[in-house]
């Protein structure tokens, strides 16, 4: 796709939205197939892990990721974002891009070096220093390969880069569980991820298709960095946002505890890790497609997002959060059953994040990267108090609580007020709101009924509770005349 593939005059608003619209589709079904496949692999990866390693290797695991996720965000001094927002060609400001990338990389990987043992410290657990430091050696890949990973996100090439991160994800399993068995604790978890990065990078570096060629041009070093100094500024407090619960708890309760609670909040991100994760690698390349435009196209593309991203999210929430017990015990094991009330918590902020995130999408995409810092600085200001507070107060379960109504009562109203300022309005949404806020309390109550009369173990529960629930959602939530549409390709599918 062009850069002005979309820009054509004489089209009318609901064309650019529609052209585009088909466009990041069919990007987003293969960010979804890449990123269902990778879940897969991953899921069955906790799975067999969380049979092998204790809870104390998931606490040291916790902390090199909690360092991982902040230093990822920032390493590239948003250079990513800022390619694909790029108001140009790409092969004109890739070799300065590609040069700040690396070089700022490599910057990030010195200074967490030399802190990663200070850093484990205070998370409680100081032997993870060595496994922050090798599962920190990531950020090097990803700076080598921004520009080309830029390159496809902003071409909607998102195939490539799902076949690629699948790949990667392979090789990730093929060294960590053989280093889990022969009892390599955390260092499984960090060695097959820095693998997998490397696997998944080479591939990416050649898929980019753009020339091996580092440069600096301070004309386009300014526009870039004007833009991905506050954004990758703002990633990095989201990564603080993220991750300080892991930091918190594991000073307060220790890596056990820790533990139980990364188990939980992973569960909780497998949403936000596959639907999340698909949806930002096609909504930033389109809304900025979208932001190009001398219409209201923008306005029109947020406004049919934002509930189809709500349906999406919320019958998942609903049936994660009432059958988290019947969950943890059937997937992990019944060892891991304190690991289920923090879950049940976790799962508002899952609805959160996803909403969040697609407000920082479109934020990002009108430049306004500004906007996005001063978002979760807010956030920031109110969680972290919070979390020491309700960790002290109620562990764990405390530390999820305190996490879910921060996001509720102060990130989600931050979110849509930085909206309101840069001219996109959600009110209009609100109506497509209603249903499916209805089937969601449905749902839950239908649930709730269906264990009261569901005789058996945590299996059934889950799988019947969880049928009927999704079931309720859908009829109330998706209009008759789709589910007979449907119905109908099923017959002739038949």
């Amino acid at each position: 796709m062009s850069d002005d593939a979309d820009s054509a005059p004489g089209r009318s608003t609901t064309e650019q939205v529609d052209n585009i619209g088909r466009t990041a589709g069919r990007g987003l079904t293969w960010s979804l197939l890449g990123g269902l496949s990778t879940k897969v692999i991953s899921f069955t990866m906790g799975l067999v892990l969380a049979r092998l390693l204790t809870p104390a290797d998931f606490g040291e695991y916790a902390v090199a990721l909690a360092a991982t996720a902040f230093v990822m965000h920032v390493n590239d001094i948003g250079m990513i974002a800022a390619c694909v927002q790029w108001r140009g060609k790409l092969e004109e400001m890739a070799p300065t891009g590609a040069t700040i990338a690396l070089v700022s990389s490599a910057l990030v990987y010195g200074v967490l070096w030399l802190f990663a043992p200070a850093f484990a410290t205070l998370a409680g657990s100081p032997d993870a220093a060595p496994v922050v430091r090798l599962l920190t050696v990531i950020i090097i890949v990803d700076g080598i390969t921004a520009v080309r990973s830029a390159a496809l996100l902003r071409r909607f090439e998102q195939d490539r880069l799902a076949k690629a991160i699948i790949v990667g994800m392979l090789a990730n399993a093929a060294v960590a569980l053989p280093l889990a068995f022969a009892g390599a604790g955390a260092y499984s978890f960090a060695g097959g991820q820095v693998v997998g990065s490397i696997v998944t990078g080479v591939l990416v570096f050649t898929m980019g298709k753009l020339p091996v060629k580092f440069g600096f041009d301070w004309e386009i070093a300014k526009k870039l960095l004007r833009f991905g100094i506050p954004l990758a500024a703002s990633l990095g407090v989201e990564a603080v946002l993220l991750n300080a619960d892991y930091v918190i708890v594991g000073n307060v309760l220790g890596a056990a505890a820790l533990g139980y609670y990364l188990l939980a909040f992973n569960v909780s991100s497998w949403v936000p890790g596959l639907i999340g994760t698909a949806v930002r690698y096609v909504s930033v390349p389109s809304f900025s497609r979208l932001a190009e435009q001398e219409s209201d196209a923008l306005t029109l593309g947020v406004r049919r997002s934002v509930p189809a991203l709500v349906s999406a999210i919320l019958p998942v929430a609903v049936v994660m959060a009432i059958l988290s017990p019947q969950l943890i015990a059937v997937l992990y094991g019944d060892q891991w059953g304190p690991s289920a009330s923090v879950l049940r918590c976790l799962t508002v902020l899952m609805v959160v994040r996803m909403l969040t995130s697609l407000a920082f999408d479109i934020l990002t995409s009108l430049g306004a990267t500004k906007a996005t810092f001063w978002l979760h600085v807010g956030w920031a200001v109110a969680l972290l108090p919070a979390l020491w507070i309700g960790t002290h107060l109620d562990g764990i379960r405390g530390a999820a609580l305190a996490h879910s109504t921060v996001a509720m009562l102060v990130a989600l109203p931050l979110a849509v007020l930085a909206l309101r300022r840069s001219g996109i309005s959600l009110v209009p949404t609100l109506p497509a709101l209603v249903r499916p806020v209805i089937g969601a309390a449905l749902s839950a109550a239908a649930i709730l009924l269906a264990l009261t009369l569901i005789s058996g173990g945590a299996f059934v529960q889950l799988v019947l509770g969880g049928a009927i629930g999704l079931l309720v959602f859908v009829l109330v939530v998706v209009p008759t005349g789709r589910l007979r549409q449907l119905r109908m390709r099923l017959d002739r599918v038949r």
